[in-house]
């Protein structure tokens, strides 16, 4: 038996150790109450059912409200989830979506519990096995595929001479590109058709139009009659590359989660591109004769025989006979439309899902690839033969629970590991800040090579620092007893929208810290958007608040270390930042130091007792 690639071993060790830390983490018992998985937003409870239906594939769907706002929740759409009733052996599923404090869960069991409509019904994440399974088999298939073997061979010659696109000479474009596009989108889109090797980096800082350059590209790519398999790591940015596409009147199939998409969207789904009258048709008499069934069988109440729970069971093993067919009939329409598709979007694992042969499509795109997890690249790789990774590494890196995986490096995303050996193509214009806003992680995260375009430019100022030093706003302990909040700092707030005026539906107001966003829900206006960093990445709002929260005697800053969240929150706001916290706490730190600083010369510095008196 041939020895495993020793970087192939590494990262089945680290999914190893992340696997481990989420079956201890995700488990509920005496040890790991329930108040501690609410607090660490792993679980959502109590949930109140507000409705229920045999879905697409007849699996139960459950359609549900919570309480209170978990602002930084763990709950990502396609997540592993468990539905629980203390007590009750919980059922698995997934959650197809979740939008404030409405969401939606899919059961893999033949019928809802009979324990659904009580009281303390709950949702908690699960160990996600089955992106596990499939990423392991993704690794040790590198191997067998010529062209993601050589990439990742590649990837991983840490001795490379690395030459610099950004010197190479202008040439001509090989295809007529919109005037639209600036210098350097123009270099990525001509790159892109006409591939100097076998795998391409953009590298989309804020702003730069990146979805944009590679929608371009894709329509050049399609007149070709090249086809193209898109995909990225959340369901959002899946449907935000979709509904681009479909600006420039580009149709595709959109595989996997077709819950809640926009209703531009739907209609291109394997859900949506199956309203065929003949498929609706067969599929309803299966689901219907799956519901005889299912009657037949929930006759049988809690307490009863042996010769009922039998054929109980066996009523239920009939349900579970016609959901089988059911998958093989839409399996087949699927693979149908699959073939006549010439543009193909999909989460990782919906892809994977979707059994494509090697070498299907002429061009993988991983979009948003700086949140990619390294191994779930490799498993889709083998499905083209030509790859764009685009996205920005310097924003937030994958989610990763193991410390030990992340001291290994498990947390470095795919686009990350391929920028330090392969060139890439900067897109070096943003078109949403003002200039004083971008300016700021132009130089410390971009190497000031981030230019503005010049109509952002001004001369009045659109970022101002709120220093709330002396005035005795300390950082508390949320309600939760986990995360903090600082009242103080939404006081300020509160007065700054007022005099200020600022508009509150063009106002959103960020934090890292969960339990301060979920004060600022119940002390500012329902019009403004409330969101932690995390949640917040891929969108902008006219004027952004960002409330640090830390105050403290020690100078602790705990997460606020990690760069890239701060790199995140800055880059949202198009024309008014403003930033609140307490210098004396925050100057400890180089980043800090570096953006106070850089207020002090170029933007607004003003102190909290302006607002205290």
């Amino acid at each position: 038996m041939a020895e495993v690639n020793p970087h192939i071993k590494h990262l089945l060790n680290c999914i190893d150790l992340e696997e481990k830390e989420e079956v201890a983490r995700y488990r509920l018992d005496k040890e790991h109450a329930l108040r501690q998985l609410k607090s660490e937003g792993l679980a959502l409870h109590p949930i109140r059912v507000l409705q229920k239906n045999f879905g697409y594939a007849d699996y139960p769907e459950i359609s549900f409200h919570i309480k209170s706002i978990l602002s930084q929740h763990q709950f990502k759409d396609g997540c592993a989830i468990e539905l629980f009733y203390l007590g009750e052996e919980p059922i698995k599923g997934i959650l197809r979506q979740l939008n404030g404090k409405v969401g939606e869960i899919r059961l893999f069991a033949p019928d809802y519990p009979e324990w659904i409509d009580e009281d303390s019904v709950g949702i908690k994440l699960s160990p996600d096995t089955r992106t596990n399974t499939i990423m392991r088999k993704g690794l040790h298939n590198i191997e067998k595929h010529p062209v993601t073997k050589s990439i990742f061979d590649l990837v991983y010659e840490t001795d490379r001479d690395l030459h610099s696109i950004e010197k190479e000479p202008d040439k001509e474009f090989l295809y007529s590109i919109s005037t639209n596009f600036n210098k350097s989108q123009k270099k990525a889109i001509d790159s892109i058709i006409h591939p100097p090797n076998d795998i391409l980096i953009v590298h989309g800082p804020p702003g730069t139009g990146k979805t944009s350059t590679l929608v371009e590209a894709v329509k050049h790519l399609v007149t070709n009659k090249k086809r193209i398999l898109i995909s990225a790591p959340s369901n959002t940015a899946v449907d935000h590359f979709a509904k681009s596409l479909l600006l420039q009147g580009i149709k595709f199939l959109r595989i996997g989660n077709s819950t809640k998409v926009h209703e531009s969207i739907y209609p291109f789904t394997t859900e949506g591109s199956m309203e065929n009258p003949k498929i609706k048709k067969e599929i309803k008499e299966l689901k219907i004769r799956a519901e005889e069934f299912r009657r037949m069988a929930l006759k049988y109440k809690r307490k009863f025989g042996k010769s009922e729970r039998e054929q109980r069971k066996l009523l239920f093993e009939e349900v579970k006979k016609i959901r089988a067919e059911i998958k093989n009939r839409i399996s087949y329409h699927e693979t149908k439309l699959f073939h006549e598709s010439g543009i193909v979007l999909g989460t990782p694992v919906a892809i994977v899902d979707a059994n494509f042969g090697f070498d299907t499509f002429d061009y993988l795109f991983i979009d948003e690839a700086g949140q990619c997890i390294e191994p779930l690249a490799w498993c889709i790789m083998p499905f083209a033969k030509q790859f764009v990774l685009a996205g920005d590494y310097l924003q937030l890196p994958p989610t990763i629970l193991s410390a030990e995986a992340k001291r290994k490096g498990f947390e470095v995303s795919i686009l990350e590991k391929c920028m330090k050996t392969l060139p890439s193509y900067l897109l070096n214009t943003q078109y949403r800040m003002r200039d004083v806003i971008a300016s700021f992680s132009s130089e410390y995260f971009y190497k000031g090579k981030l230019l503005t375009a010049s109509n952002l430019i001004s001369d009045i100022n659109h970022f101002t620092f709120i220093d709330t030093v002396g005035a005795g706003y300390e950082e508390e302990r949320g309600p939760d007893g986990y995360s903090l909040i600082n009242q103080g700092e939404i006081t300020i707030i509160q007065q700054l929208i007022e005099q200020e005026k600022l508009i509150y539906h063009n106002v959103g107001f960020i934090s890292p810290y969960s339990a301060q966003v979920e004060l600022a829900y119940e002390k500012l206006p329902s019009e403004i958007r409330k969101h932690t960093i995390d949640s917040f990445q891929g969108q902008e709002m006219d004027t952004i608040i960002i409330s640090l929260v830390r105050s403290n005697d020690e100078g602790e800053i705990g997460f606020l270390k990690d760069y890239r969240r701060m790199n995140v929150a800055i880059t949202r706001a198009k024309n008014n930042l403003y930033i609140i916290g307490d210098s004396l706490t925050l100057r400890k730190n180089v980043f800090f130091q570096a953006l106070l600083d850089y207020v002090e010369k170029k933007g607004a510095y003003r102190s909290a007792y302006e607002w205290m008196i």
